[in-house]
């Protein structure tokens, strides 16, 4: 399991203790006589190196050892604990606010807050005691890097990196507000090829579960006529037999490319225009949700031609439409342009709730893990994270819903042809709470829900093995 970053450690507050690594001396030539007490003739063995260690000795001999035999020698060990103190000092600045030297209680809970961790005064002050040796109660150059030293993660983003979400969980919707990426990220690519990752893993999952996809849009159209779920199944195999079942997936897969992309773009220039000239700095957690409903409103404004055509393809009878392009076309030239935007207003007023719950939830489950359970790596495990990411998602999914069902049978309306009333989407609410209740806001979730669960499996499974293939780190 990965070691903690110093960051990742104050993070972890509920568990942290004192005595975690040895005290080394402060000057750097005696650091270096630690070298005789860890080493064989050979180097620093592994095993030696577990008894001084025991919790971080791996990761260190993977850092460190450059010529990759297992061992670690003298100079090998000198450069770790050079090029070590260097970063380490870095992270100490960063979290020295005021530029005095000292770390205090009010730095460490402002540094936690700035990427959305919020933890209590006493919390802090457990985080500081744990590391202050003179009893200050600040935390000075020489105990930071000497509780640290032997720390082989280098950065203060390990928890926005084992934390992330919104791309690996795929439910059909891409509403959540996006996951941060650090500089190094952003630059060496890597971003992009975790969204193309993601988008794989959205298309593989939206495939698996594109039945139960397309039955929620039917009872959300013609649930109230009185069709049940096994009902509505059946009648739809029926009409168009077993291949029907996944009637609009195509474009709802062809979507994920441009909405992701979009999104993403979107919300780190509207982040930049949030963080101002603060270069580096993190994001509030109420920043990331206006940042990150801008963003969601930008891409769906752009791709929302295509939301409409998936619920039109969804729906359509057999020989209805030969194609994307063909029902496009008589889109287009029975109803115009407008038509492509019907049902645009609940869509875009769904990503508040949606967004917001979300992240709310995620970011709540997240630091009570984080405060409770954390004990040598930031790392939550594949049933945490898949726990936090479900049940943030189901929450969106179920505050927005009534919303998303008054846009689909927005996007659903035909031509004026048919003779049917064109209601708007207060119309569309008053209609069917009057003549369905309530509940008639509800229609098609239980197939909504049955299918988050197959839904979010696949594409975490998916995502995981398409950036093993493109060469993505865990």
């Amino acid at each position: 399991m990965p070691a903690l970053s110093p960051f990742t450690l104050l993070a972890c507050s509920a568990v942290l203790c004192s005595g975690f690594l040895p005290i080394l001396p402060p000057r750097f030539d005696q650091r270096l006589r630690l070298y005789p007490r860890l080493s064989t003739s050979q180097g620093i063995d592994l095993s030696l190196l577990v008894g001084v260690v025991p919790r971080l000795s791996t990761p260190i001999v993977r850092v460190s050892d450059t010529n990759h035999d297992g061992q670690l020698d003298f100079k090998e060990f000198t450069q770790y604990l050079r090029t070590h103190e260097k970063e380490l000092r870095l992270m100490f600045h960063s979290l020295d606010r005021n530029n005095d030297g000292h770390i205090d209680v009010a730095e460490i809970q402002l540094s936690l807050h700035s990427l959305g961790v919020n933890v209590s005064t006493e919390q802090a002050s457990r985080i500081l005691q744990s590391i202050d040796r003179d009893g200050t109660m600040t935390i000075d150059w020489s105990e930071w890097r000497d509780h640290f030293l032997f720390n082989p993660l280098h950065n203060m983003e390990d928890i926005a990196h084992y934390w992330k979400h919104s791309l690996m969980l795929d439910i059909g919707e891409q509403l959540t507000v996006p996951d941060e990426f650090s500089e190094k990220e952003r630059r060496s690519g890597v971003v992009w090829r975790q969204l193309v990752a993601g988008a794989m893993a959205g298309a593989v999952s939206r495939t698996g579960t594109a039945p139960l996809d397309r039955l929620k849009v039917f009872l959300q159209v013609h649930g109230s006529n009185g069709v049940s779920l096994l009902g509505g199944l059946r009648g739809m195999v029926q009409e168009g037999g077993l291949r029907s079942l996944w009637r609009g997936n195509g474009i709802n897969v062809l979507k994920i490319a441009p909405e992701s992309a979009i999104k993403f773009m979107a919300y780190e220039q509207i982040k930049w225009l949030i963080r101002g000239s603060k270069e580096g700095a993190s994001l509030r957690v109420q920043e990331r949700f206006i940042a990150g409903s801008l963003a969601g409103a930008t891409a769906q404004t752009i791709i929302y031609p295509m939301e409409v055509l998936k619920t039109r393809l969804t729906l359509r009878k057999t020989g209805q439409y030969s194609g994307m392009a063909d029902c496009a076309k008589q889109i287009l030239r029975k109803e115009g342009l407008r038509a492509f935007y019907k049902g645009y207003v609940p869509n875009t007023l769904g990503i508040i709730p949606y967004a917001g719950i979300d992240l709310a939830v995620y970011e709540t489950l997240k630091n009570a893990w984080l405060q409770r359970y954390c004990m040598g790596s930031a790392d939550p495990g594949v049933l945490v994270l898949l726990g936090c990411g479900t049940v943030s998602s189901t929450c969106g999914q179920l505050a927005s819903y009534p919303l998303a069902l008054i846009r689909t049978r927005m996007q659903a309306q035909a031509s004026a042809l048919d003779g049917a009333p064109q209601l708007s989407m207060v119309g569309q609410f008053k209609h069917i709470v009057s003549h369905e209740g309530v509940p008639g806001l509800y229609r098609g979730i239980a197939p909504n829900f049955l299918k988050v669960i197959p839904a979010v499996s696949i594409s975490y499974v998916v995502y995981e093995h398409m950036k093993k293939a493109l060469g993505v780190g865990s």
